[in-house]
């Protein structure tokens, strides 16, 4: 019986996998930190299947990576750090570094590992793929401080500065402009580049916003549906930022775990970057809607005028390239945040988390108001 390594198996898109791994009839081994604030006290959530062995450690350590390799064929490689604050070192430490470590592991010990799938995100596209009237397409650069503090939101032309029309973006061009993109990109080249070097398959996925089940909600500062969900479920109004008019497309966890599997399975997908998405452009005005009407409570969106900076106006994922593997997404928006929902409701310690996460946003930087403007309606797609 062939074992696979996931590492962050414990967690929210990991515990998902593993699953499916299970089902598929394969030994699995997890790694995980279990660190808060997905983890309370470093125990295992109730959801992990016993059958699934677990050892706690961190990917950053050698002796326990090196013992959790033990044996293994294949790694699906989920382990990440992920917020909006500024420990930037952090993100580099534990997506890259750790990411080098495996791979130096593999190398130098002569592992008899024979395929990597790791985690990559969305979120090294930067502000995507757009098209200009006059100047065609434009992989434009992070939108300046001065823009936002001026409520202008919509991305202009680089070169000409007139509007443009927002395409889906495909895996050809990356552009990551905040810590956390630029992190995930270093492990893609680490990963891809050491895999292709020494002979191991590897094959990154830039997972768009997933969501579903088991989304921790104690991690507050990131993550529309649980953010939405929980303050509607406390009775609060979900806040949304710029203008709410921007673009996004969400994915459900389960569908996010069928692509891991493919990935890990078929050897069309070595050594190439793959987008995992939802297919479907979805403003946060619209999220919140639907977010309420799921939910069967009248609390409208609140927009205050503040931005996180860094982030992306508009992103939404080409998924045709995955699509011509055999994959897609199945589960529809409406499922995933009904889903979401009814998971959380049963948990016996669900709060609302996300005004504290405000505060600490707002303290170090990463929320800030601007004095807003009126701003044109959001992009399309093209």
């Amino acid at each position: 019986m062939t074992t696979v390594l996931v590492t962050g198996g414990a967690g929210f898109i990991g515990s998902h996998t593993v699953d499916l791994l299970l089902a598929r009839g394969y030994r699995v081994r997890i790694l995980d930190a279990l660190l808060p604030p997905v983890h309370r006290g470093g125990q295992p959530p109730d959801y992990l299947p016993a059958d699934a062995e677990l050892l706690v450690g961190d990917v950053r350590d050698r002796a326990a990576l090196r013992r959790a390799l033990e044996g293994v064929e294949l790694v699906v490689h989920l382990a990440a750090y992920q917020d909006y604050l500024t420990d930037f070192s952090r993100f580099f430490d534990v997506n890259a570094t750790g990411t080098a470590l495996l791979y130096e592991l593999i190398v130098n010990e002569r592992l008899p590992v024979r395929k990597v799938v790791v985690a990559s995100s969305q979120a090294v596209y930067g502000e995507g793929k757009y098209r200009c009237p006059r100047d065609g397409v434009q992989y434009p650069p992070l939108r300046p401080e001065s823009q936002l503090r001026a409520g202008q939101w919509e991305v202009r032309c680089p070169a000409c500065g007139r509007p443009m029309q927002l395409c889906p973006t495909d895996e050809a061009v990356v552009n990551p402009h905040n810590q956390y993109a630029m992190s995930k990109h270093a492990q893609e080249m680490i990963a891809l580049n050491l895999g292709q070097r020494y002979g191991i398959p590897t094959v990154a996925l830039r997972y768009s916003i997933t969501q579903g089940p088991r989304q921790s909600f104690r991690n507050a500062y990131s993550g529309i549906c649980r953010i939405f969900v929980t303050r509607l479920l406390a009775g609060r109004a979900p806040v949304a930022y710029e203008d709410g008019r921007q673009l996004r497309d969400y994915v459900s966890v389960e569908d996010v775990a069928r692509a891991n599997l493919l990935a890990l399975e078929d050897p069309r997908a070595d050594y190439q970057a793959f987008n995992v998405g939802g297919g479907q452009a979805v403003s946060v005005l619209e999220y919140a809607a639907l977010a309420a009407e799921v939910l069967g409570v009248d609390i409208p969106v609140q927009v205050p005028g503040e931005y996180r900076f860094g982030d992306t106006r508009h992103i939404v994922s080409d998924i045709g390239k995955l699509q011509a593997l055999g994959w897609q997404p199945q589960t529809s928006l409406r499922q995933i945040i009904a889903d979401y929902a009814e998971w959380a409701s049963r948990q016996p310690d669900l709060q609302d988390y996300s005004e504290r996460a405000e505060q600490v946003m707002k303290a170090v930087g990463a929320v800030r108001r601007a004095a807003v403007l009126p701003a044109p309606a959001g992009s399309r797609l093209c």
